[in-house]
């Protein structure tokens, strides 16, 4: 039994415990635990002392917690997990772009329930440097607002409405690193000591060199090289991502602590989700990459044992962008399974979907999510097109040789087809972080942008621009029913293009991430009922997505989907089962010729007593004993009710 289902039998036997009593014994029951990760990380006979200072802290921080959001903990960890429930949707965006602050965001939250979106992940709302910034995810506190956003308060205020809707947030936590302006550095620049030790920082080259041999560059254009020299401190800093950005170093228990308490103060602002961001990195060791080390999963584990005992109620969100055989540990291995993080990017799907479109085969989709193991039952996934960041090609290059591709050629192929580099391809992306040196890179791009639209746009073909509609839209309804949440990025459900007016902006044109994160069109939205254009095709067919998905219970995830064997190399086939309710098969055709499957590819629902699909609400057309499938068509099937 992990912990989760520890503390919800707690809850259950102690129904008529005070929530200081089910503290008291969710203490007690992850002590020995939290003990154990502790003294791993942190050897007893040196830093016992911070391990009495932690389990002394954790009472005056569960203190700290509002006693509604309390009490809402004692309701989640009773009540089945519901983020794994086929009712949540999600949408990813920046606040400033969607709706200038969060009054604005409270303002416009029934834009989101007449889309069927319960779930929003917000980027970084805290505050950050002037300039150079990340995107937010270099900050300067962890739990402020930034007053662009507007205050704490208007924070407080949308988390509460947003309670009140059933909706839910997530927000990030930067576990990897903080900005060179945070109370910390500006003490370590100071020649602070103690402080100097929350970050790997070093006198000469010698530390720093040794670790660059085995480091490798996150941003090999903008930011070569892992170390940027502080002539304030007149030391060298470990910088891994961009040099406003310092590595903490959780080697220092005092690092730990407070970073505890940052996050305890984050999810008191009313946050359900918390998105661990860059959580791979976090622990450093010279001779290795310093990525997904075993101490890294120890550190989030003893991060999640102190969350449940303080906020039961919050779960994490793993943003390990990483190869398929690693993103399934952060879940939890062995004695920790289930008690990492509850939730993980399917960054595999994503980018096997952009590899499916640009080949019009299926044969690698199916390749690698055949070999991904098996996830805890106790844990989902966040299905995605895309999101804020880029696209990488993150499947493993042996699946690429293993069916007769060659892997680097292949990569470069995907490169040119969506960066603008093949003259028949009508996507518009852009290349982000090319490497000379091994030909590695990624996309940038919006949703419709990297399916043809604003190239169809231009031209003014019609018949382009219906294929890119439903390309937009079959990619959606995979997300919509495969196993996890899912979560469209803003503006995608409108299929809105890139946003070129980065470039006239110096802290960001050298960022061709930008490109992919467009200011709202509320104009557009205006319009929505009254035009039958491309926006309101893609608006409205999203919305009937959701709402079916939402009346299914074999849309929830409970490992619940079956990959079916299929012979027409265009054609990606799965199935979602419910115990005691009735599965869908879902149907989806990846070329722009309208292709023929055969009735027994179907399995059960070949059968002849008809199948209904559900998008059309039709009959499937069965000729003689094949089902035709449209270019790009997606089909929910399920078996007609006698």
């Amino acid at each position: 039994m992990n912990q989760a289902s520890l503390h919800k039998y707690i809850a259950s036997k102690y129904q008529n415990a005070s929530s200081k009593k089910l503290f008291e014994l969710r203490l007690s029951t992850n002590l020995t635990l939290i003990k154990d990760l502790f003294f791993s990380l942190y050897p007893e006979e040196k830093y016992s002392i911070f391990f009495d200072t932690l389990i002394s802290k954790l009472p005056s921080l569960y203190k700290e917690r509002p006693s509604e959001l309390q009490q809402q903990d004692i309701e989640r960890i009773t009540d089945e997990n519901w983020y794994q429930s086929e009712g949540l949707v999600g949408m990813q965006l920046y606040v400033d772009h969607f709706s200038d602050n969060l009054e604005g965001l409270r303002q416009r939250l029934d834009y989101f329930q007449k889309l069927g979106v319960n779930f929003l992940h917000l980027m970084p709302i805290t505050p950050r440097p002037k300039g150079e910034n990340d995107g937010g995810y270099a900050v300067n506190s962890y739990h402020e607002v930034d007053q662009r956003f507007g205050s704490k308060e208007d924070l407080l205020m949308l988390t509460d409405e947003m309670r009140s809707k059933g909706m839910y947030l997530m927000l990030d936590f930067v576990a990897n690193h903080t900005s060179n302006e945070f109370s910390w550095a500006k003490k370590a620049m100071a020649g602070n000591l103690k402080y100097q030790n929350y970050y790997y920082t070093y006198p000469d080259r010698s530390v720093p060199d040794a670790f660059e041999k085995h480091l490798p560059e996150i941003f090999p254009v903008t930011s070569p090289g892992n170390f940027t020299f502080n002539h304030k401190m007149k030391r060298w800093v470990m910088t891994v991502f961009n040099e406003y950005q310092w590595d903490l170093n959780y080697s220092n228990p005092q690092v730990f602590i407070e970073m505890l308490s940052n996050l305890v103060k984050l999810v008191n602002n009313g946050v359900d989700v918390v998105r661990l961001d860059a959580l791979a990195f976090m622990w450093k060791k010279i001779g290795t990459q310093s990525q997904n080390l075993p101490e890294v999963h120890m550190l989030i584990s003893l991060f999640k044992l102190c969350l449940q005992v303080v906020a039961p109620g919050v779960v994490l969100l793993a943003e390990a962008i990483v190869a398929p055989k690693d993103i399934i540990r952060y879940f939890g291995n062995g004695k920790m399974s289930g008690n990492e993080c509850e939730i993980a990017y399917n960054a595999t799907l994503m980018a096997l979907l952009w590899d499916a479109i640009a080949t019009k085969k299926t044969i690698l989709l199916y390749k690698n999510l055949r070999s991904l193991p098996k996830k805890p039952n106790e844990s989902t996934w966040i299905n995605y097109i895309r999101c804020h960041d880029d696209i990488g090609l993150g499947f493993e290059d042996h699946y690429i040789d293993e069916i007769g591709w060659d892997a680097k050629q292949h990569r470069k192929f995907l490169l040119d087809y969506y960066c603008q580099n093949i003259e028949w391809s009508p996507s518009k992306g852009q290349i982000f972080m090319y490497n000379p040196k091994t030909g590695d890179g990624r996309i940038t791009g919006s949703s419709a942008s990297l399916l043809g639209l604003e190239d169809a746009l231009e031209k003014n073909d019609e018949q382009a621009i219906e294929e890119a509609i439903d390309k937009v839209i079959m990619l959606h309804g995979i997300t919509m029913s495969y196993t996890g949440i899912p979560l469209i990025y803003a503006g995608d459900e409108i299929g809105m293009l890139n946003d070129y007016s980065y470039l006239n902006d110096e802290n960001k044109k050298g960022d061709s991430r930008w490109v992919n994160r467009p200011f709202h069109d509320w104009k557009a939205i205006t319009t929505l009922e009254v035009k039958n254009n491309y926006q309101s095709k893609i608006f409205f067919s999203l919305q009937h997505l959701i709402r079916i998905r939402k009346e299914h219970r074999a849309f929830a995830d409970h490992n619940n989907v079956i990959l079916y064997d299929n012979p027409n190399p265009h054609v990606f086939i799965y199935e979602r089962n419910y115990p005691n309710s009735q599965g869908i098969l879902v149907v989806c055709n990846f070329d722009h010729n309208a292709q023929i499957i055969n009735l027994d590819t179907l399995g059960s629902y070949g059968l002849p007593e008809g199948i209904e699909d559900l998008i059309s609400g039709k009959t499937l057309n069965i000729t003689g004993h094949t089902v035709p499938l449209m270019p790009y068509e997606i089909l929910w099937l399920k078996h007609i009710a006698n």
